[in-house]
């Protein structure tokens, strides 16, 4: 599995705690899955905080049945891991590359209620082009600019692996 370290520049280059993530690449008919925040007009991967005890797959199964009422399965192990470092803070992502097997009810967080979270499905190059443009909310969100780079990173990565293969 590859890994991937993007240092913010605002590292202190020393982290004192970490938080671990996973997050899924689904894509049926040439659209891509994401979890859409209507409020905020942000995109992102489906996924969430790993729990304690909780695998890599059982996360990312129940993050995005919770997120956008699909049941998934991993389609193989994890992908790639991206590692992000932001002041005293170690982020690990890990991606999931997966299908759907299901559907259930969605099981929103408040916060995720608060900003209209449902998800979308878009054309795979429409969303590689939004995450593109990360740059673009330097000046006015850093905190979207860094999630745009990081998902653009894994998405080129991922889906450049998967063309090189077929």
């Amino acid at each position: 599995m590859k890994i991937i370290d993007i240092k913010g520049e605002n590292y202190f280059g020393h982290w004192k705690e970490s938080r671990a993530g996973c997050r899924a690449i689904i894509i049926q008919d040439g659209k891509m899955l994401l979890s859409y925040e209507t409020v905020t007009d942000q995109w992102m991967l489906p996924g969430g905080g790993l729990e304690t005890g909780e695998s890599g797959e059982e996360c990312v199964v129940r993050e995005v049945a919770e997120e956008t009422g699909y049941i998934v399965k991993p389609t193989s192990g994890c992908a790639l891991e991206i590692d992000e470092y932001y002041e005293d803070f170690k982020w690990l992502n890990y991606y999931f590359v997966c299908e759907i097997t299901g559907t259930t009810e969605l099981n929103l967080t408040e916060r995720e209620k608060e900003v209209g979270m449902e998800p979308r499905w878009l054309p795979v190059e429409e969303i590689i082009h939004i995450f593109s443009r990360h740059q673009d909310h330097a000046e006015t969100d850093e905190m979207r600019r860094g999630m745009y780079y990081r998902e653009y990173t894994a998405l080129t990565n991922i889906l450049g692996a998967q063309e090189k293969e077929s």
